[in-house]
Order: structure tokens, then sequence, then C-alpha cells
């Protein structure tokens, strides 16, 4: 099988990328910039969930089922106007990712957060959720915003109740629980 990022991008082709890009809104908070995702992206994006570490989202992941992934969480800006943001530092590296999202199954928007291995623990998922849950807010006006998080996985948790989201039961027989987000609570 040839691998997704094997296969050349024509001019044509991607000056429409580019042009389809320039439309994601570009959210920077001190450390960051939330932008749109490219195809060099994938890579870090498998990284995550292609490991170990996704075994809370049922993974890990393989090369196919994360490039699936990959462009419906991209595709989801041209379906709903909101999707997800590569999480970049301002020396350009790659951090991970945020979004808001309706992938299927869920009964909400949801905001999420993956990050790479490398860039977790100095509070860059924070950061960069609160800009995406800001802009849905403010910009969106989304009626109610929730993140969905497998029982057990502590430090989206501790992540959840840092951004002040109140545990609020749970979805496929307690397989995932539902963390409000409320609005004026910015934790």
């Amino acid at each position: 099988m040839i691998a997704p990022l094997e296969i050349p991008v024509t001019a044509p082709a991607a000056a429409r990328a580019a042009a389809l890009e320039a439309l994601v809104p570009v959210l920077t908070t001190p450390r960051l910039v939330l932008r749109a995702p490219r195809l060099a992206d994938f890579d870090a994006l498998h990284s995550i969930t292609g490991s170990d570490r996704a075994v809370f989202e049922g993974g890990p992941s393989t090369e196919a089922q994360s490039w699936s992934d990959f462009c419906s969480m991209t595709a989801t800006w041209m379906l709903r106007g909101h999707g997800m943001w590569t999480v970049q530092t301002r020396a350009d590296d790659v951090a991970g990712f945020v979004l808001i999202g309706c992938e299927p199954g869920d009964r909400e928007h949801e905001l999420g957060w993956l990050l790479v291995d490398a860039f977790e623990g100095i509070g860059l998922a924070q950061e960069a959720a609160r800009a995406a849950r800001a802009y849905a807010w403010d910009q969106l006006s989304v009626p109610s915003l929730v993140s969905y998080i497998a029982p057990g996985h502590t430090r989206s948790e501790r992540l959840a109740a840092r951004l002040g989201a109140i545990p609020d039961g749970t979805i496929y027989d307690g397989r995932v629980a539902i963390w409000r987000h409320m609005r004026g609570h910015d934790g």
C-alpha cells in the first residue's frame, strides 16, 4: 500500500489546498498558533493515534485509520464550519491538535485535544483548548460544548477540570465520560 504522503500533489491541486487552508481561522496565543491542518502534519497525528497512548481512544490506530481520522477531522471545516486545528509552537513545531467537532456518535459539539508526547505536561493543551473554546463560544455560538473522555484517562480528566469543565454523565454504556464546559467558567 502506498502511504498517503507518498502520492505527489500537483501544482494546481496545491493551489486549491492553499486557498481552502486560508479559509480556516488562525488563532494565536502567547506560545501557539492554531492553524489549518496540512499534509505534513499527518505524521504528528499518527504518532499519537498510532501509539499505545491511543488505547483510551480504542487504539492504537493503523496508518490507514489515522489517515481516515485526519481527513474527517479536517473535512469538518467544509461540512460544519469548524474542525481540527494543528497546534504549532512559535518555533514552528507541531505540538498536537485541538478541535471543535461533531464526530459520529457525538451528542453535542466536542472540544477535543491530542498532543505529541514531547509537548505534554507544559500547559500547551490547556492554552490551545482555551483558545478553541473561546472561538466556539464567541464566533460559532455553539449551544453547548463538552469533552468526551475515556474514564481513567487522568491527564485528560485533569485538563478538563483545569478548564473548568465538570463531569456530566457517560455515554456508550459508561465507556466515555462527558465533561461539560460552562459558558463563562474559563478555568
